[in-house]
């Protein structure tokens, strides 16, 4: 199989640097606003290590969901303004739930929130509304935050809808291409272990959200897909209520492209994240 050992060493690579979480021992933290008097904007240490990121092109059609946590889709969007939040909500919400139910056979899928990112160099991440690329290495959601985001945005239903098979999958698609500046890596989920994932939390003004970030292990397998069109999208899993040893949690991040020319136009992205529901 295309994601067997001896068949990724034959993928084309880059050496990127990818920033882990250097280990500590309280709870990592970031704010989402500017933190209270005296308290730091992230109490994270990075730790950056080069590694190899494989170019998944040869061997896009194999990534599967439930075995490396992320899969690439061919898919035309019929959305054109990426700038309209009422045609985002209007048109790629409806298209994009439509999508992920048909690719994973979903019974149902709720579509809870989106960010559009713009890579603006010496812009802060959350600083005056905008999102940049995450040069962090992070999975959306945790054992624990998953289930809770069923509670939190279904209270009414979530009880029942728990009893069965649950996922937080991320659609994320670049709005303009082809990517070369900041372009997404994503580590095969089959080699991260629980103990590599670190439990923190993201703090907004109205909650705290608690997202995994990551310590480093020689042995995570990165992926990125070169040149990346409009028209291809990546489905990454942030969390599956199932643990049978399929992948449950792709851990994600953009990086630098040390073979990217420097006038490379500024990354533009967004991801739609969503409640992915079974009937099992």
């Amino acid at each position: 199989m295309a994601f067997e050992t001896q068949a990724v060493e034959t993928l084309p690579t880059v050496e990127g640097e990818l920033n882990y979480l250097t280990p500590m021992a309280e709870r990592p933290r970031n704010y989402t606003f500017d933190p209270p008097q005296g308290e730091p904007r992230s109490n994270i240490v990075p730790a950056a290590h080069r590694v190899r990121i494989h170019d998944l092109r040869p061997v896009a059609e194999n990534a599967i969901l439930d075995e490396q946590g992320f899969a690439v889709l061919q898919h035309h969007s019929a959305l054109r303004d990426f700038g309209s939040e009422d045609e985002i909500r209007g048109v790629y919400y409806p298209e994009t739930e439509a999508l992920i139910r048909h690719v994973t056979g979903a019974s149902r899928v709720f579509i809870f929130d989106h960010t559009v990112r713009r890579h603006i160099p010496g812009t802060l991440d959350y600083r005056d509304g905008v999102r940049q690329p995450a040069r962090r290495i992070h999975v959306d959601h945790t054992a624990r935050s998953g289930p809770q985001r069923v509670r939190d945005l279904i209270p009414e239903e979530a009880e029942d809808l728990l009893k069965g098979r649950v996922q937080i999958i991320n659609l994320w698609r670049p709005i303009r291409g082809p990517v070369l500046d900041a372009p997404l890596a994503l580590a095969d989920a089959s080699s991260v272990v629980p103990e590599d994932l670190v439990p923190s939390d993201l703090v907004y003004r109205n909650r705290v959200g608690e997202t995994y970030a990551v310590t480093y292990n020689p042995r995570h397998r990165w992926f990125y897909l070169s040149r990346m069109q409009p028209s291809e999208a990546f489905l990454i899993k942030c969390y599956d209520s199932k643990t049978d040893g399929r992948a449950r949690f792709a851990p994600h991040t953009a990086f630098t492209d040390p073979t990217a020319p420097a006038d490379a136009p500024p990354r533009e992205s967004i991801e739609i994240r969503s409640l992915v529901f079974h009937r099992e």
